[in-house]
């Protein structure tokens, strides 16, 4: 958290995480090229003055902010599941969660938004996208190394290459259903990965 936001007022902090989501929202509807300071003052009833005591560097510094929330909420939305992959009754509820959050939000997908959209046009963007990618990779192989530990994973499986590809493939299956509404592959994707992972 940079130095400004760490003096907010608890009043201001939520002022500004309200411009933040309503950014989010009015990005999310319209793309990052079409959507404008003053849809986002409209969305969140903020004036101009409010908007830049906020966020001083104007659209830029925003979307990052923008980036930053879609990449937690990417994380957020898989736990508990995520952080608990200890059986692989708790890897079935996280393959469920997964696919469960990608159809109830259907085209709407935050990750899109901060990959394609906001990762291409700003500046900082990109580095939050690897973090988030970090980040969820090594979840998914704390979960692997647990499995192994227990036994129920080969000690021969490569844990960093089987998360990397159990990823990849979650984002492939996303893809997809992005551009076809089809959630199958997702869950192809998924259900295969957990499937090799377990007869490793």
């Amino acid at each position: 958290m940079d130095l400004q936001v760490q003096k907010l007022t608890a009043k201001g902090l939520a002022t500004r995480q309200r411009i933040i989501e309503g950014a989010a929202a009015e990005i999310r509807a319209r793309g990052v090229a079409l959507t404008t300071l003053d849809d986002v003052m409209a969305h969140t009833s903020t004036s101009k003055s409010q908007l830049f005591h906020y966020f001083p560097r104007g659209k830029d510094q925003l979307l990052l902010a923008v980036a930053e929330l879609e990449s937690q909420m990417v994380l957020d939305d898989q736990q508990p599941h995520l952080g608990a992959l200890t059986s692989w009754a708790a890897w079935q509820r996280w393959r469920d969660s997964v696919v469960d959050r990608y159809r109830r939000q259907g085209q709407n997908c935050p990750i899109a938004v901060l990959m394609s959209e906001i990762g291409r046009t700003t500046p900082g963007a990109e580095a939050v996208t690897a973090r988030l990618i970090t980040t969820w990779r090594g979840a998914i192989a704390t979960g692997i190394e647990a499995m192994q530990a227990q036994g129920k994973v080969s000690g021969s499986v490569n844990v960093e290459r089987a998360a990397a590809a159990l990823l990849a493939g979650i984002q492939g299956g996303v893809g997809i259903m992005l551009a076809t509404g089809d959630l199958t592959y997702l869950e192809a994707a998924l259900d295969e990965g957990i499937d090799a992972l377990r007869t490793a």
